[in-house]
């Protein structure tokens, strides 16, 4: 387990500012919607808004119950309250802002001391804060930062006319899903003991890939829903069924009741219409080719019916900056995921025991639900 450091605990303290700046963004262009008479954009991202909190408070809440279970009673009735009123995470921030700054700057732990001693086990405890935290982000990034992304790209390229407050939103999303994105993978390398050290080069290339392919994919999906609506309702859609498909044959065992894993298994499904994970640790290069390819397939299509349905559109310059922004980012993100696996992914240069872990499953699936949820969890 790797250390929890200074520049991690100003990490930290950083994105728990940028969470509270992209609550407020989130009121002021919904605000800004509703003033402008454009109620039903101002619906879509307050519903944005709501269904990510819900979602992301009820996972935050029953880790609290399972780590807590058969003690701590009192404090639990006031975690429930505190979730109800959707503030939950502000909780976990404080646990791991608590823990984080007593390792980082008052306490130093040996690498050769006991994993019962007080100081290694605050320092795992503020790991484990910072994992649940980063987990939770991830949620949230799917369920709305994208999506508003999405529905801020559509808004400009239907209208036409820019606001500061749009072009602050998209900026926001942007940080939102990249941040989360590394600091998932970094979270990822310090809780799991078979996984190795994410290196500066390898944030750079991860961080490019993701946020190059989601873009693209965000660009297609606001094409076909310009060209038409209901068509791109229907591919949302199916996409989300292939996605929960897909990780009901996994068999997956990330929540300890049924309910909560068919609730884990519908948001893995919209987390999947945006961008391809790995939920078992296992070698992915035959799925990650599929789903890349399946993507470039419907990608390129889109173009292709725009010339065809409406070749009059082709001539405007709008169509063809997002046209040329959609390949050029397909094209680049999957050089960078190319690059990524072939030379700066972790287990290209882990130890030879590590990378057989890692090729078995990482130590097996039953004893992933007693060892954290984060295994249950591996996002590639």
């Amino acid at each position: 387990m790797m250390k929890f450091t200074k520049q991690n605990f100003f990490f930290l303290v950083g994105g728990m500012i940028i969470y509270v700046v992209d609550i407020g963004v989130d009121f002021w262009v919904a605000s800004r919607y509703f003033y402008q008479g454009q109620y039903s954009w101002s619906i879509l991202i307050l519903c944005f808004r709501g269904l990510s909190s819900l979602i992301t408070q009820i996972f935050s809440y029953e880790w609290f119950k399972n780590d807590w279970e058969g003690t701590n009673t009192g404090k639990l009735k006031l975690v429930f309250l505190v979730h109800l009123l959707q503030c939950g995470i502000f909780i976990r921030y404080w646990f791991a802002l608590k823990y984080g700054c007593q390792v980082a700057f008052k306490q130093t732990s040996s690498r050769d001391a006991s994993e019962t001693d007080p100081s290694n086990l605050i320092h795992k405890q503020a790991i484990d804060a910072v994992t649940d935290i980063n987990m939770l982000r991830v949620f949230k990034t799917f369920l709305e930062t994208t999506p508003q992304l999405f529905l801020q790209i559509y808004i400009l390229m239907e209208h036409g006319k820019t606001h500061f407050y749009q072009y602050a939103a998209i900026i926001m999303s942007f940080c939102g899903i990249s941040l989360s994105m590394v600091d998932y993978q970094i979270s990822l390398r310090k809780s799991l003991p078979d996984k190795d050290e994410f290196r500066i080069l390898s944030k750079f290339m991860y961080f490019f890939y993701k946020l190059l392919t989601i873009t693209s994919w965000i660009l297609s999906i606001s094409l076909i829903t310009l060209l038409n609506v209901r068509i791109s309702v229907i591919l949302l859609i199916f996409l989300w069924i292939c996605g929960f498909t897909w990780t009901l044959k996994q068999h997956t065992t990330f929540c300890k009741s049924k309910k909560m894993e068919y609730l884990y298994r519908t948001v893995v499904g919209i987390i999947l219409i945006f961008s391809f994970f790995n939920i078992k640790g296992r070698r992915t290069k035959v799925c990650i080719s599929i789903y890349y390819a399946t993507h470039t397939v419907v990608t390129l299509g889109i173009l292709f019916v725009y010339m065809f349905w409406k070749p009059s559109i082709i001539e405007e310059i709008c169509f063809t900056i997002v046209g040329i922004l959609t390949i050029s980012s397909l094209l680049l993100g999957i050089i960078f995921l190319v690059v990524y696996y072939s030379h700066f992914h972790p287990t290209t240069y882990c130890r030879p025991q590590a990378c057989s872990d890692e090729a078995d499953g990482v130590a097996g699936q039953k004893d992933r639900v007693e060892t954290g949820r984060f295994q249950n969890f591996l996002m590639q």
